[in-house]
């Protein structure tokens, strides 16, 4: 994940736009109105143990089971140092912290807060996992080689999702597997707007602030 955010809208007639920003509120804020939001990002901390979420996804994925992490303890990520992150998910959680999860947190509490500020509907996806379901069989190939990237951006082709070479100003700045993950994560927005998503778990497991700790493909 780049270290701003990247963003794709879809609208009813096909048309997509790309966007970038350097943090989620201003990228919804360049996107406009939109219906559903897809995001790669945990939302729904655990207070202890793993999420069943993050054990379903893995086994939709197969082999790429590794790029989804098992979301650490909401304790965890509120450590000062990766080393008290990662006692603290031993003691909560029977696991340690990785190093990216880690990472990730000042963006999942970004999302958090962002969440709760507005009206905003919100479902978190995992890009795998919707590659996945789209060609109905685990992607062999990774998102950074050449292979993998050919092989996303036609399946998105034919879903009707056709990226151009031309991005406009976010082209610029935005990774490639960041455009890539964030097209089908528009693409899953679609599906669970057409009431064809469905959650991991389902039901959806629901942590002790009330947020969902879901999955959605």
């Amino acid at each position: 994940m780049a270290k701003g955010w990247v963003g794709v809208r879809l609208s009813d007639h096909g048309q997509l736009a790309v966007f970038s920003a350097s943090t989620v509120t201003d990228l919804k804020l360049a996107a406009g109105t939109v219906d559903l939001v897809a995001i790669d990002i945990p939302i729904g901390l655990p207070m202890a143990g793993r999420r069943a979420a993050d054990a379903e996804a893995r086994s939709i994925i197969g082999a790429r089971g590794s790029s989804v992490f098992s979301t650490p303890v909401r304790a965890a990520l509120l450590a000062e140092t990766f080393a008290e992150a990662n006692l603290i998910s031993q003691r909560l959680a029977g696991y340690g912290v990785t190093q990216q999860a880690f990472a990730l947190r000042r963006k999942i509490f970004e999302v958090e807060r962002w969440i709760a500020s507005g009206a905003h509907t919100v479902r978190e996806v995992h890009p795998e996992v919707s590659f996945a379901v789209l060609a109905d069989a685990p992607l062999k190939a990774g998102k950074h080689t050449w292979t993998g990237v050919g092989e996303r951006r036609a399946l998105l082709r034919n879903a009707g999702i056709d990226l151009p070479d031309d991005l406009g100003p976010a082209g610029g700045v935005a990774g490639v597997d960041d455009v890539l993950d964030a097209a089908v994560g528009a693409w899953s927005a679609q599906r669970i707007l057409a009431g064809n998503g469905r959650s991991l778990p389902s039901p959806p497991e629901v942590g002790s602030d009330g947020a969902e700790l879901a999955i959605w493909v």
